[in-house]
C-alpha cells in the first residue's frame, strides 16, 4: 500500500504532465493509476489531488499571490506545482491537516529542489496555513464575475456568459456542480442482459448502484471498485455512458433492419446504443476522422457482441459524396466546446476559449448540411452536442432549417424516455443532474419541398 507521501508524489507527477506536457488530466491519471498498485483510499486521494489542483489552478495562483511576492512563472515548474498542491490541501481539503500538507510539501521540495526552494515552500505554505483569511474573495454583490470565477474555479469569460443568461443564483449552482465529482453512469447492454440482472451482477462485484430515472437501460453507480477490474465491463454487459448521452439514441429511435449513419461516431457510445436498440439487425455506419478512434469503436463493438457496426475513416463534411439519400436515420453528434461536461474533465475549463463559439458553429453547420443530404425522404436527422451554448445548438439548427424547407423540426422532447416539452431539448447539470446536452430531432419531408439538391 502506498503511503500518503507516495500518493502526493504520484499526484505531482501527473499534474506536471498536464501543465508542462499538455496531457489531459483524466487520461494521465488513468494511465498512472493503471501502473500502480494502490489501495482504494490512495487512488481516491491521488484523484482528488490531481483533479482539485488542476481544476482550481487560477484560484490557487490568486491565493498564492497573497503569501508570496515571487512570480510563480519564475519558479521551477515542479516547485510551482508543489506549492499549488499544498495550497489546495490547506484551503480546500478540510480532512487533511494543514501541518501534514505543509510537511509533505517540504519533503517533496527537498527531493525535487534545493535548500533555497525548500525554505521558500515551507515559508509560503506555513504563512498561508496561519493566515488563511488574507485571501478574501471579491464581494459577490458588487463583483459577481470575479467572485464566482475565483470561488468556483471558472474562467471569467464563461461566468459572464452564464450570468447574462441564467442570473447569479443559477450560475452559482452550475459552477458549483461543475466542481463536484459526478457519479459513474453505465448503459446496460440489452443484447446480453436485462438491467435488473446487471444490477444484481454489479452488486456482487461490490458496486453500489441505482437505476436511472432518465433511461430504461441506465444505471448510476455511487460507489465502485476500479473499473478495469469489473467483470461486467470486461464481459460486455455494460458500456460507460452518461445518462444524457443515452437519450440521444432514443430520440433517433432507430428500427431493426434500417441503415443508420452516426456522422461523428467515436468513441462509440451512441453507435453501440443505436445498434442495441436495433437488436443488432440492420446496418450502422460509424464515421470519424481518425483511425485510432475508430479502433476504439471496433473494440467496444466486439466486447459488446455487436456485429452490425461498420467504421469508416472520413471527414463528416463529405458524407454526402458517398451516401447521398441512402440513410433511414442520421445522427450528428457534432464536435463542440464541451461546456456541458466540465465536471468530467477538470482541466477542460482552462483549455476553452470564447473564440471557439465563433469557429465551431461553422464546422457544425457544414457537417449537419452534409449529413442531411444523406437522409432518405421520410427519414430522421438528429443533431446533438454536449454543450450548453446557443451558438452551437439552437442557432445551428435554426440556421440549417432556414435553408432547408425539406426538413421539419419535431417536438424532440416527445421522443425522450421521460417526455418533456420542447422542440429543442437542453439538459443542464445543475437542473437535471446529468451532463449538459442538447438534442434536436428533424424529419425529412416524404415529398421533398426543395433544398435537397446535391451541390
Amino acid at each position: 500500500m502506498a503511503t500518503k507521501m507516495d500518493a502526493r508524489e504520484i499526484a505531482l507527477k501527473i499534474i506536471a504532465e498536464v501543465e508542462t506536457g499538455g496531457a489531459y488530466a483524466n487520461i494521465a491519471l488513468a494511465r498512472e493509476l493503471g501502473r500502480r498498485q494502490l489501495s482504494d483510499q490512495d487512488r481516491r486521494f491521488v484523484t482528488e489531488l490531481v483533479y482539485g489542483t488542476v481544476k482550481a489552478a487560477n484560484t490557487i495562483d490568486w491565493i498564492l499571490s497573497h503569501y508570496s511576492n515571487r512570480p510563480l512563472k519564475k519558479l521551477p515548474a515542479v516547485i510551482r506545482n508543489i506549492l499549488r498542491m499544498g495550497i489546495y490541501q490547506v484551503f480546500f481539503l478540510s480532512r487533511v491537516p494543514a501541518s501534514a500538507a505543509c510537511n509533505q510539501a517540504v519533503e517533496l521540495a527537498k527531493k525535487y529542489g534545493h535548500v533555497g526552494t525548500v525554505k521558500f515552500v515551507n515559508a509560503v505554505l506555513r504563512s498561508a496555513a496561519r493566515n488563511m483569511d488574507k485571501a478574501v474573495y471579491p464581494d459577490k454583490a458588487s463583483q459577481p464575475v470575479a467572485y464566482l470565477a475565483l470561488k468556483y474555479f471558472h474562467p471569467e469569460w464563461l461566468v459572464k456568459r452564464w450570468l447574462s443568461r441564467l442570473g447569479i443564483e443559477e450560475t452559482e449552482a452550475l459552477c458549483q456542480i461543475n466542481n463536484e465529482t459526478p457519479p459513474l453512469s453505465v448503459r446496460t447492454n440489452t443484447l446480453r442482459i436485462s438491467r435488473q440482472e446487471l444490477m444484481d451482477k454489479l452488486a456482487g462485484e461490490g458496486v453500489m448502484a441505482e437505476v436511472s430515472d432518465w433511461t430504461p437501460e441506465g444505471i448510476v453507480c455511487r460507489e465502485y471498485p476500479a473499473l478495469n477490474g469489473l467483470n461486467s465491463l470486461k464481459n460486455g454487459l455494460l458500456q460507460v455512458q452518461d445518462e444524457s448521452s443515452m437519450m440521444v439514441a432514443h430520440v433517433l429511435s432507430p428500427q431493426p433492419g434500417e441503415f443508420v449513419i452516426d456522422a461523428c461516431g467515436a468513441p462509440g457510445g451512441k453507435s453501440t446504443h443505436i445498434a442495441a436498440i436495433m437488436g443488432n439487425q440492420g446496418r450502422v455506419l460509424s464515421v470519424d476522422l481518425y483511425d485510432h478512434k475508430l479502433k476504439i469503436i471496433d473494440e467496444n463493438s466486439t466486447r459488446l457482441g455487436i456485429s452490425i457496426i461498420e467504421t469508416k475513416e472520413m471527414d463528416a463534411v463529405k458524407l454526402d459524396t458517398l451516401y447521398f439519400g441512402q440513410a433511414d436515420r442520421v445522427l450528428v453528434d457534432a464536435p463542440c466546446s464541451g461546456l456541458g461536461v466540465l465536471r468530467r474533465k477538470p482541466d477542460a475549463r482552462w483549455r476553452k476559449a470564447e473564440t471557439q463559439l465563433e469557429e465551431l458553429p461553422k464546422l457544425q453547420a457544414a457537417i449537419l448540411a452534409s449529413a442531411a443530404n444523406c437522409v432518405k425522404p421520410g427519414g430522421v436527422l438528429v443533431y446533438s452536442t454536449c454543450t450548453t451554448e446557443p451558438e452551437e445548438n439552437e442557432q445551428v439548427v435554426k440556421g440549417f432549417l432556414d435553408t432547408r424547407s425539406d426538413f421539419i423540426l419535431e417536438e424532440t422532447g416527445e421522443f425522450l424516455p421521460q417526455r418533456r416539452p420542447g422542440a429543442f431539448v437542453q439538459f443542464w447539470p445543475h437542473r437535471d443532474r446529468v451532463d449538459g446536452f442538447f438534442i434536436a430531432r428533424m424529419v425529412k419531408r416524404a415529398v421533398s419541398g426543395g433544398g435537397c439538391d446535391k451541390n
